[in-house]
């Protein structure tokens, strides 16, 4: 079978340099063009043989059998959107991707993103440490290969740039992924490759072609066979171009394209289909955003190739949906199905109390349900589009029963007014981030906030566990109340808490007071001697000099400081109420559970 170039995502934290890498590959300036500097839309370029020759340069001796695959199609990203858009049942349309990591900074926000995204669509990826320029005292050797410039540097700088990718291996080991340098590796599938690159200078950019076209030809080959029949693809992004109307900026996976042909593809309100007007695609290394000359219209696409399609009815049409051609004489509404099904193991609605999570289109959809699913964390409801009244009603039925799920995760979508009123009057949490990484931590951090309050106010109002003896010559009142010096021999006592005497079971009833050379005070805590006064027992009749008594700690409380709130107790509390839970259990062995 016919072996497809590989797709490649590039993926970073914003100003990581992943355009500028880009454009130092290609030689063009898109980067200066664009607003702020940032990248504004979505693109691919096409790397032929002939440019992937020169920039692998002197390392093409390496490659004994030539360059197998056909060229290199390279999706430019801005922040994780292309990525999670390029979907397709089971993972992603891209077959590698690189991700750019800045040599100085080291991990940021987004390159947690990158990589939780990256590890739920099982996508290989390699790292360009990038901005090796930057090092203090680098000095730059324009276009050179990363290993003869290193060997070129002082010894210093050379320690200087190992720390720097010794810094960026902690972080990925700590996520528990094994990296080491590119020329380091013997075992490329148990080791991430890390390329130190300077999109800047061009140094680094020769190993890390060869790297990605080796690991693609080595690994990737049964998955770049393609067939020979119809088109299947992603569409990456839904855009308005002037004198085309809407169109839909795609990159096709697999098959065969033709003008003519009649596609179905994934919208807002059910399956789109609609006869291809016209393919329009850029010349080799050329921005499918940016390109210097204008698109070329063309009869037909073959897999993979990046490609703008014009066709009619695609105003609902939704970036990440899955885009499918149908074969001559064959059934449109069998193919209708197929959309219908993918798009609704994404878009759901269940009668369960999960988070109701919304988001701008189906690629952050998915990987945001993802995320949370790894994070054990039931979903609702998850759509597109904004946040609407029915949402909020929906959580808030939902946050009567469990309060934590009670919430929206919005991500690039609007709150509507009504909507707004109605999460303030009912008090329903709205999370929303530009990034999806941060909205989530946000999310499960408020979760653990509230739990942790939870369980402190539950423990608060629990009895403790606690231990005393009455001391020998110190009962100074028989009665009405009762006065008598006691010790504190484990765990605590408090004034209005019942003490009993667990051999025969007598509640003795509760301390009025408890005072410390006179002072009343609230508590008493192991080793501490205080007077106790108490209303019901009787010196002589109900308490004896040198008697051991435990406060009542009720069955339900016990159960509960047994299950959930060891920990919040001292080891000597631990130890009093093991002894009391067993004390316990002689007269009624299943009290209280099991310890």
């Amino acid at each position: 079978m016919p072996i497809r170039q590989p797709i490649v995502c590039v993926l970073g934290h914003v100003d990581a340099g992943k355009t500028s890498l880009l454009d130092e590959l290609r030689k063009t300036n898109v980067q200066y063009r664009e607003a702020g500097g940032m990248t504004q839309h979505i693109g691919a370029s096409f790397f032929p043989v002939e440019t992937l020759r020169q920039l692998i340069g002197p390392y093409m001796v390496s490659f004994k059998t030539g360059i197998e695959i056909p060229g290199l199609l390279i999706v430019d990203t801005p922040g994780h959107e292309a990525f999670t858009n390029l979907r397709r049942r089971g993972g992603s349309v891209a077959d590698i991707a690189i991700l750019v990591v800045n040599a100085i900074k080291g991990f940021e926000t987004q390159t947690f993103e990158c990589i939780e995204i990256l590890k739920v669509r099982k996508t290989p990826f390699i790292v360009a440490v990038n901005q090796i320029d930057r090092i203090p005292g680098w000095k730059a050797r324009a276009n050179t290969p990363f290993l003869q410039s290193y060997a070129s540097q002082s010894s210093f700088i050379q320690e200087e740039l190992n720390n720097r990718l010794y810094h960026v291996m902690g972080d990925f080991s700590r996520l528990g992924f094994k990296t080491d340098r590119f020329d380091h590796i013997r075992d490329f599938t148990q080791n991430i490759a890390l390329v130190p690159t300077s999109a800047k200078t061009g140094e680094g950019l020769s190993e890390l072609v060869m790297v990605l076209v080796g690991l693609t030809q080595q690994f990737l080959k049964k998955r770049l066979q393609t067939t020979d029949g119809p088109a299947k693809g992603s569409v990456l992004e839904v855009k308005e171009e002037p004198g085309l109307g809407l169109t839909l900026n795609t990159i096709i996976y697999d098959g065969t394209l033709h003008k003519e042909d009649m596609i179905v593809v994934g919208g807002r309100d059910g399956p789109i289909s609609a006869r291809v007007r016209t393919i329009l695609v850029p010349k080799p290394l050329d921005e499918m955003r940016d390109p210097r000359d204008k698109f070329t219209s063309v009869e037909c696409v073959y897999a993979s190739a990046g490609i703008k399609v014009v066709a009619p009815d695609l105003e609902s049409a939704l970036a990440g949906a899955p885009l499918l051609a149908v074969p001559e004489g064959g059934e449109v509404e069998k193919y209708r199905k197929l959309i219908t099904e993918e798009i609704g193991k994404i878009r759901i609605t269940k009668e369960i109390d999960g988070v109701i999570v919304k988001a701008d289109t189906l690629g952050s959809l998915e990987a945001m349900a993802e995320i949370l699913k790894a994070n054990n964390v039931q979903v609702r409801s998850a759509d597109i589009g904004d946040i609407s009244k029915r949402d909020v009603i929906e959580a808030s039925v939902v946050k009567q029963h469990e309060p934590l799920v009670g919430a929206i995760l919005a991500f690039g979508v609007k709150t509507l007014p009504d909507a707004e009123v109605e999460a303030e009057t009912n008090g329903i949490k709205i999370f929303s981030d530009p990034i999806i990484y941060n909205l989530i931590d946000g999310y499960l951090e408020w979760v653990r906030e509230k739990r942790e309050r939870k369980s402190e106010a539950e423990f608060e109002a629990l009895t403790k566990p606690g231990k005393v003896m009455v001391l020998p010559n110190c009962i100074f009142r028989r009665a009405k109340p009762l006065v008598a010096g006691v010790e504190i021999q484990g765990g605590r006592l408090k004034p209005k808490v019942s003490l009993i005497r667990v051999e025969d079971g007598t509640d003795l009833g509760e301390i009025q007071q408890i005072q410390d050379r006179g002072k009343a005070i609230g508590e008493a805590k192991a080793g501490a001697q205080v007077a106790i006064s108490m209303d019901k027992p009787i010196a002589g009749r109900h308490i004896f000099e040198r008697d051991v008594l435990f406060v009542k700690v009720p069955e339900k409380d016990a159960q509960i400081l047994l299950t959930s709130h060891m920990r919040d107790l001292t080891a000597e509390e631990q130890e009093v109420l093991r002894e009391y839970v067993n004390l316990m259990r002689k007269k009624s062995p299943f009290w209280a559970g099991t310890i």
